[in-house]
């Protein structure tokens, strides 16, 4: 665990302030919800809780069959990480950070779709050159929890039946997230 140097008091109803810094680096925005575990020692931990990381499983199989379907890399992001890869490596993927303009794109929640001339590159993880061919933001519950996204590959263009595909697969596992 890293050591903050941070001390903050718990008010009369409970409540402890989370330093702005804090929220900042780890992404915690105003109304996200935290799990709280306690451990043994005394120790008290604020984790992230991501609705699209309990469905891991069926995520990472669904990716499985959109890449079968579509051809392309295929990944299944929460707000903050990617959850589930297929047609790719994994382990380039898998638990790293979505881009500032993929998340940027989930907040807007429109459907994005690339452009021939590819000026509108929309990057999907931090620090990869993978780039997005096509992105639907999951809403669940009103919310938007996630996307699932088509990597883009220079040789080619998705067709319209890729960007139903991969609408279709949001709004369902939107869905799912609501049952």
């Amino acid at each position: 665990m890293k050591a903050t140097g941070i001390v903050r008091r718990i008010d009369d109803l409970g409540r402890v302030v989370i330093p702005k810094e804090i929220r900042r680096v780890m992404r915690i925005r105003e109304g996200e919800p935290l799990e709280i575990y306690t451990e043994n020692n005394g120790e008290i931990i604020f984790k992230k809780y991501s609705p699209v990381g309990e469905m891991t499983r069926f995520a990472e199989q669904y990716a499985e069959v959109l890449h079968r379907a579509g051809g392309f890399q295929t990944v299944i992001t929460d707000r903050d990480t990617v959850v589930a890869c297929a047609g790719g490596s994994k382990r380039e993927l898998v638990g790293k950070a979505v881009s500032d303009s993929l998340e940027t794109l989930m907040e807007s929640r429109v459907h994005y779709v690339v452009r021939r001339d590819a000026a509108n590159k929309v990057g999907v993880v931090d620090g990869t050159d993978k780039t997005a061919a096509v992105v639907s933001p999951i809403v669940s519950s009103g919310d938007v929890v996630g996307s699932v996204c088509m990597i883009r590959e220079e040789d080619k263009t998705p067709s319209e039946t890729d960007v139903k595909l991969i609408q279709t697969a949001a709004q369902f596992i939107g869905r799912q997230m609501e049952e």
